[in-house]
């Protein structure tokens, strides 16, 4: 069994060997390029998320943003990472459509044995953030977490767990606090309701 084989069935592997080096230093390549890109270039900016990541259409990353492998990421159509992100991609990162991710999130797919004496060991356990997901400034994603569609992250989360579709959750441990209600619908933020009025102003 290859090294690449061992990743993707989570059992334990190096990564000094088979190609595997020079695979993250032809991706820090590219994410070099990206981070060094002018914001303004946006037709060389898409073609190198393009490059870098298994993206759909309508994604878009703002730099600086950080990754192992690249390849490992899979971003479903109209999802957006904004700056300063960490994606670990050890292992498979799948996010679905329409996903946030605020300032600074980091996204973890690898980890190492508890037992000092085999700490040189990795293994892999992805990452699933399904559909219409908003992840707050600054969260950590552990290996293994399911992200069910329509939730949210809090700021500063840190999520060990898999939190359930339709949910708002927060905190370290990052905990489901209450469901999304009706109230979602008519309010934005605190008391601040949904008008008609200024929707209609921001699609003109």
């Amino acid at each position: 069994m290859t090294m690449r084989d061992r990743m993707e069935k989570g059992l334990l592997f190096t990564d000094m060997c088979e190609g595997l080096p020079q695979r993250r230093s032809e991706a820090k390549n590219l994410m070099n390029a990206f981070n060094r890109a002018d914001h303004t270039d946006i037709q060389t900016k898409t073609e190198l998320i393009n490059q870098m990541i298994d993206a759909e259409k309508d994604v878009w990353i703002e730099s600086p943003f950080y990754f192992i492998y690249g390849k490992n990421i899979h971003m479903g159509e109209g999802s957006f990472i904004n700056m300063n992100c960490n994606f670990i991609d050890d292992g498979q990162i799948i996010v679905g459509k329409k996903v946030l991710f605020g300032p600074a999130v980091t996204v973890v797919t690898v980890g190492h044995p508890v037992n000092p004496q085999m700490r040189e060991y990795m293994y892999t356990d992805p990452v699933t953030i399904k559909d219409n997901v908003w992840i707050g400034a600054n969260v950590t994603i552990c290996p293994g977490v399911t992200i069910g569609e329509n939730s949210v992250i809090g700021a500063g989360s840190v999520v060990v767990k898999d939190i359930p579709a339709n949910s708002v959750a927060a905190g370290n441990p990052c905990k489901v606090i209450r469901e999304i209600s009706d109230r979602d619908m008519e309010y934005y933020y605190r008391d601040r309701r949904i008008e008609p009025e200024d929707l209609e102003e921001e699609r003109k």
